[in-house]
């Protein structure tokens, strides 16, 4: 049946997310990003092709794919992470470039994840995507404090809708 799901899920990525909800993520994200060192890129998916769930990839794999395809690997101390979610899964997935993933336990990610899928599960996809971008960056902050007003922005703060 996940077939079924990612055949007929393409609308929910708009409806979900809203151009609103998604310009309330870009704000979440650049305010996060002033209190630490690291960099939050956020992607949104409403399904995969059929081929790739006929593959069985699941979406740990697919947000590897993403996390490459937006180069959030590509920073100079290697402090990205994405957030990405997969709407027809119901599946959200945190990957942390090796800065980060050396310094960060996957039951911190999990955390987080449990957070949006709980506000997404109450229709609260604005309210969950930015509790997780808000508590992403509280990580961030523990591990790689700002202390200096003069970070560059290495990633885009607007999310993508793959």
């Amino acid at each position: 049946m996940r077939w079924l799901r990612h055949l007929t899920h393409g609308h929910l990525a708009r409806r979900h997310f809203s151009a609103g909800t998604l310009q309330a993520i870009q704000d979440a994200i650049g305010e996060s990003e002033r209190g630490h060192h690291g960099e939050i890129a956020f992607a949104v998916e409403a399904r995969l092709p059929v081929t790739d769930v006929l593959q069985h990839r699941t979406a740990r794999d697919r947000a590897h794919q993403v996390f490459a395809h937006l180069r959030v690997w590509d920073t100079r101390h290697n402090t990205g992470v994405l957030v990405y979610v997969l709407l027809a899964d119901r599946a959200i997935e945190i990957v942390a470039d090796r800065g980060v993933a050396a310094r960060v336990d996957q039951a911190e990610w999990d955390a987080v994840c449990r957070v949006m899928e709980g506000r997404f599960g109450a229709g609260e996809y604005r309210i969950g995507a930015i509790a997780g971008i808000r508590a992403v960056g509280a990580i961030l902050a523990r591990r790689f404090p700002s202390n200096d007003a003069t970070d560059s922005n290495e990633l885009p703060d607007r999310p993508s809708v793959v």
